[in-house]
């Protein structure tokens, strides 16, 4: 029912209207979006979604980060039209890219959000992470893509320049 495809750069600014639509008018004001300024997204695993007439229905980032000196990725933000929610289009994401994620090189994946939703996808908080503030460490979540690959990783979390 939906293409997935790697986002490219036609459809930018059809993505950012989309999370503007699913976001509160802020979102670009949080910590997670300090780390990703001037930073492009992780090509291959920034997904769009599109339904049989190529509208978009939902979207999903990945961005390099750096955890206590250790390669990661960041995930977010991951958004499905308010018309298409419900449908398992937002597992859908999720689960796709990271599947392409170990293959792509990656080992660990991080994100700030939900522990009941997120830990579905098999994320767990982590203890030993700093966001930048302003952040609820209860939310900062990771998932190693490999055996072992949190194991030890702790510290700030900073941008890749």
């Amino acid at each position: 029912m939906y293409e997935l495809a790697a986002e490219n750069t036609d459809d930018l600014w059809e993505v950012e209207a989309l999370y503007d639509t699913c976001f509160a008018p802020g979102r670009t004001a949080l910590s997670s979006y300090r780390l990703r300024e001037g930073v492009p997204p992780v090509s291959g695993l920034s997904l769009v979604a599109r339904d049989e007439l190529r509208i978009l229905a939902g979207a999903i980032r990945f961005w390099p980060v750096s955890v206590g000196g250790h390669a990661s990725l960041l995930l977010g933000p991951v958004a499905v039209h308010p018309t298409r929610q419900g449908e398992g289009l937002g597992a859908l994401l999720i689960e796709t890219s990271l599947e392409l994620a170990g293959p792509q090189g990656w080992d660990r994946v991080m994100l700030v959000g939900d522990a009941p939703y997120y830990g579905r996808y098999g994320f767990e908080r982590l203890d030993h992470v700093i966001m930048p503030p302003p952040t609820n460490p209860d939310r900062v979540l990771g998932r190693a893509l490999s055996d072992g690959a949190w194991d030890g990783i702790a510290g700030e979390v900073t941008r890749v320049r």
